[in-house]
């Protein structure tokens, strides 16, 4: 299945991708890329011969009726591989055992330092858990990823995506194995996802900014609701400065 859509993501949008040597041919490697769109976790595992596994939320493999069961065999196709977010610690630890176990196999584990979507574009700080945790507990190289233009394919909350050409740029695999064993050092997972996401900003040319994307997302609802707020406010005042008037011309 994994076949079939990438050729059909291929055949239809026609991704240009940079830096497909630095992808090892065999053996495990940790792909860290920008995360600006849904479809992210579908145009890279597209131009790439060989499987990646990203986590995704088990709400998706185990929602009901037939919409479920198809989302469910979509997201298993492309090798998504649930991770549930229960527990004292949530997706987390989740993330960490599975991209462990995917590395352990030898394979490509996927995953976005972000933690979640962009919600304007711009880069976000890395947050220093999984993905500098999975590379120091298993040694594996970390390979820098820049997904170009998928936000303007599909941003949040559009369903049908724009037929357009998406980029792909991977950079050169960042060695950490110095700090093999150190995956409960905060300094040290600090200074690795800070590395790794210098170089996801150069390959991307994305504008970075020094907050938590989640932070930023709860700024932009805010002001959203504070600018809702003020515009009802402000319809409400018209209202009663209208009123005010027609008593006026009585």
């Amino acid at each position: 299945m994994k076949f079939s859509i990438g050729g059909a993501l291929k055949l239809a949008f026609r991704p240009w991708v940079e830096g497909l040597e630095y992808i090892p041919a065999e053996g495990p490697a940790i792909l860290a890329s920008n995360h600006l769109s849904f479809s992210d976790s579908f145009f890279l595992p597209a131009v790439l011969d060989r499987k990646v596994t990203f986590i995704a939320k088990a709400e998706y493999f185990t929602s009901p009726g037939v919409k479920g069961k198809l989302t469910a065999a979509f997201f298993k196709g492309v090798g998504q591989l649930p991770v549930d977010r229960s527990g004292a610690r949530g997706a987390g630890e989740a993330a960490v055992r599975s991209g462990v176990e995917v590395i352990e196999r030898g394979e490509l584990f996927g995953i976005y330092p972000e933690g979640t979507r962009s919600p304007d574009g711009r880069l976000y700080r890395g947050k220093p858990g999984g993905l500098a945790r999975v590379a120091l507990a298993t040694g594996a190289p970390v390979i820098p990823v820049a997904m170009i233009d998928t936000e303007k394919i599909q941003p949040p909350g559009k369903v049908v995506p724009k037929l357009m050409s998406p980029g792909i740029r991977i950079g050169k695999p960042l060695d950490f194995s110095r700090y093999h064993g150190m995956e409960h050092d905060r300094f040290i997972l600090r200074s690795v996802t800070d590395e790794v996401m210098y170089e996801i900003m150069k390959l991307s040319g994305q504008e970075y900014v020094d907050i938590y994307a989640t932070a930023a997302k709860r700024q932009i609802a805010d002001a959203e609701k504070a600018a809702k707020e003020a515009a009802k406010e402000a319809e409400r005042a018209a209202k009663r400065d209208g009123g005010v008037e027609r008593d006026g011309d009585r």
